[in-house]
């Protein structure tokens, strides 16, 4: 195959993956849009608490799209049809499963993530609503999430935009139509979401039979439980799911951290995330391309195959970090009087220029080499990473030595941001250089399994 093969298959999985991935946050701004027409700032406030406490409970089941992914690639590399039967029935009954117990315990899990996360009195009573609404969705976007990514790893991102694309769809028009024609008022916007999330695990199903195209989609039930198989798929995910959590305190910390500093700073440093969070999209593209095409030639034990893929996606890797670099070093002003009309929040964040200019340079590889270890399914190694790397963004956020001893404060915003870039340098430069005594001892076991 040559470069310009390599190339088009690359674009052909990223393309749609980058799509879906700035559809995402249209679920959360749709609620928002709807929320500040009821008339009071109240329902503001509970849709951006409520959507907080959410997020922190399904990105830790962020490894249901990730191990699924790598699992289904390398079954498919390796023609192993059975396989990827297997990872698909398994991945889907953990999402149920999971999505049952979130219900079954929704009241104790709002009591402490209301506790963790905090919201005033008077919006309380609104936050209380949309939670206990929105988690009966909770099975539905957990299967989603787990078809999603069994979609990728079978090399497929168009069934998956397709999914996202719609569940925006269906969000936004049953949204509105329970708001206002219904008159169902804030409550509305929760089940409007909530149906949408069921629908897209329909569509999501449709999108699973198109590509088989009449061909078997689940494995029969005693295969389900099968030893080896299933230790494996239990060991991936439970360390993509620690690799979750501890990404989500690093997250959390930041706020902490800027809260610390007073509002204007956490103005400043929320504005200062969407240029990471934009970043992402695009880079978590390409991270997707790198856990379908190198998991499928880990699963094929093809080395030649999986160098070229790994050789040409660290050059796409180069160029989307230089490109968003210098287009963030150009247009700081132009973006940010888009995101905020606050002169102190603006000037705070010009101010932060230089770190907002190293975000994608230091953060790209963070991205790339997180989809080549989902991609060999060597996820124990990400997660140490994440723990070591998150153990630096802590130190360095909080914590200062000086002819005092050790004390925690944090000083300024530098301290924050600089944490944070050494966190994802980190994460970058240990599985960069893990990688290659890494591949080799997972390409010898490919090999010998084939």
């Amino acid at each position: 195959m040559n470069k310009n093969n390599i190339n088009k298959e690359i674009l052909r999985l990223s393309l749609p993956a980058i799509v879906s991935n700035i559809t995402v946050p249209l679920l959360g701004l749709c609620d928002t849009a709807i929320s500040g027409h009821l008339g009071s700032e109240m329902f503001l406030a509970a849709i951006a608490v409520g959507s907080v406490m959410l997020n922190v409970v399904f990105w830790l089941f962020g490894f249901l799209r990730m191990g699924t992914t790598g699992l289904t690639a390398n079954a498919f590399g390796a023609g192993d049809d059975e396989g990827v039967r297997k990872v698909f029935s398994r991945a889907f009954f953990l999402a149920i499963a999971a999505g049952v117990i979130l219900i079954l315990f929704r009241y104790p899990l709002l009591e402490l993530l209301s506790a963790v996360v905090g919201a005033d009195k008077e919006v309380e009573g609104f936050v209380e609503d949309y939670f206990l609404i929105r988690i009966w969705g909770a099975p539905a976007l957990l299967g989603v999430m787990a078809i999603s990514g069994w979609l990728v790893g079978m090399q497929s991102t168009f069934y998956p935009m397709v999914i996202a694309i719609s569940v925006n769809i269906v969000n936004i028009i049953s949204s509105f139509l329970l708001v206002f024609p219904a008159r169902m008022g804030f409550p509305g916007v929760a089940l409007g979401t909530l149906i949408s999330n069921w629908v897209g695990l329909v569509i999501a199903f449709l999108c699973v039979l198109k590509l088989r195209k009449g061909q078997k989609v689940w494995c029969r039930r005693g295969e389900l439980l099968e030893g080896d198989g299933l230790r494996r798929f239990f060991s991936v995910n439970s360390n993509l799911f620690v690799r979750s959590a501890c990404i989500i305190c690093v997250t959390m910390g930041v706020t902490a951290a800027g809260a610390r500093l007073g509002t204007l700073t956490l103005a400043v440093n929320v504005v200062v995330m969407q240029f990471f969070q934009f970043f992402s999209f695009f880079m978590d593209g390409f991270a997707f391309s790198g856990e379908a095409l190198i998991g499928r030639w880990y699963g094929a034990a093809d080395r030649g195959m999986l160098t070229r893929y790994f050789k040409a996606l660290l050059f796409w890797t180069a160029g989307m970090a230089l490109f968003f670099s210098a287009i963030y070093t150009l247009g700081i002003k132009p973006v940010t009087e888009l995101l905020t009309d606050s002169g102190n929040v603006r000037e705070g964040v010009e101010g932060m220029w230089i770190w907002i200019a190293m975000i994608p340079i230091v953060s790209a590889w963070a991205f790339i080499y997180d989809g080549f270890f989902v991609g060999i399914t060597d996820t124990r190694r990400m997660m140490w990473a994440t723990i070591t790397a998150s153990g630096v963004f802590f130190l360095l956020a909080f914590v200062r030595i000086n002819g005092e001893g050790i004390r925690i404060s944090v000083e300024d915003n530098t301290q924050i941001w600089s944490a944070f870039l050494g966190y994802l340098f980190m994460r970058g430069a240990f599985l960069a250089m893990a990688w290659r005594p890494s591949l080799r001892r997972r390409m010898q076991l490919a090999e010998s399994n084939r």
